[in-house]
């Protein structure tokens, strides 16, 4: 049942997410919370993990979900069922997309999808945020707690090594590194 339950739910997640991985994250968030599947703690590593190991993101985290639910099985449904989606969306519109380019509608659906996945992706950083920087949710005992602010200055110093165009390799093992030396000290 979970291997149907995996394969329907990714399937599910792959056909309604536009934009890429990114604008999946409150998604899966949504329905693996909901089903009970992950601890919310436990989703944000396989996000950290999926966002740091090759390959595309969907294909990580639905494998790294559906391993830990359904072993090797479960990995193979979830990763069929949020990469048929797309495989199917693509084949449909690379048959007809020549005629229909320059047709309003479609040209306006594109035009209109762009600022919803935005809006997605706006959405993860602010969910998973809170669960980094406010983990027992906000309160002012947590402004007095070192770990915010360390968590807080890692992400700031990535995000202009980002803008600063440092390659993201080198942000990945400077951040691995300033959390390891934070989880020793802090």
């Amino acid at each position: 049942m979970i291997l149907l339950s995996l394969f329907l739910t990714f399937f599910q997640i792959g056909a309604f997410t536009f934009g890429g991985g990114y604008a999946m994250i409150p998604l899966i968030q949504s329905e693996v919370l909901a089903r009970n599947w992950l601890t919310e703690e436990t989703l944000i590593n396989f996000i950290a993990v999926s966002e740091s190991t090759p390959g595309p993101f969907a294909i990580n985290i639905a494998t790294y979900i559906g391993s830990e639910l359904g072993g090797v099985l479960g990995s193979a449904c979830a990763t069929l069922g949020v990469v048929l989606p797309s495989f199917l969306i693509i084949l449909l519109v690379a048959r007809f997309f020549e005629k229909f380019k320059e047709n309003p509608i479609v040209s306006g659906c594109m035009s209109g999808l762009k600022p919803a996945v935005i809006g997605l992706i706006g959405s993860a950083v602010l969910s998973i945020g809170q669960t980094v920087f406010f983990p027992t949710g906000v309160a002012l005992s947590v402004l007095y707690e070192l770990r915010t602010y360390v968590s807080l200055g890692i992400a700031i110093l990535m995000t202009v090594l980002a803008f600063r165009k440092v390659h993201p390799i080198a942000i990945i093992l400077i951040s691995a590194l300033l959390g390891i030396l934070a989880g020793i000290w802090v």
